[in-house]
């Protein structure tokens, strides 16, 4: 497994929609362990694959070191309810948080490693990081969807 470079806001491989995995093959599932280990070296809870310059559906996500990582290609966003507005920060803007507003509740389905359907529910900060890295997919950057952008620490005493 590798560290990935992260891309920044400034490329426009961000900008772009993904293309679907058509075959789920060594190669996908060592993209996907190369994501995971670079999501945790960058201290992210989540890294879609455009983040890494690979223009394919898929991501991963682990809100919680300790809690299950989530891996989901070609996922496909099936049910949302309720709204929770909140900050939230990108690997691929790093420094700057911004407040959006999103669903509270997500139910979402894709494959996982091995090809097998799968179907997760979440809600709150799970909700928010799958619909965060769902839109990765589609070319959206949080920073498009967000008010009162600034920089992180803005707020901390010097």
């Amino acid at each position: 497994m590798a560290l990935r470079k992260i891309l920044t806001e400034e490329d426009e491989t961000l900008r772009k929609v993904c293309r679907p995995v058509t075959e789920i093959t060594d190669r996908i599932r060592s993209i996907l362990d190369d994501m995971a280990d670079t999501m945790h070296d960058a201290g992210g809870v989540g890294l879609a694959a455009p983040q890494v310059g690979i223009l394919r559906r898929m991501f991963v996500v682990q809100i919680d070191p300790e809690g299950p990582l989530y891996e989901l290609i070609n996922p496909q966003i099936m049910e949302t309810d309720g709204e929770q507005c909140g900050e939230e920060g990108c690997l691929s803007v790093p420094g700057y948080v911004g407040t959006v507003t999103r669903p509270n509740y997500v139910k979402i389905k894709g494959l996982d490693r091995n090809g097998n359907s799968v179907e997760y529910e979440g809600t709150e900060l799970l909700a928010r990081a799958f619909l965060h890295e769902n839109d990765h997919l589609d070319g959206i950057l949080y920073t498009q969807k967000a008010t009162d952008i600034h920089y992180a620490d803005q707020d901390e005493e010097q």
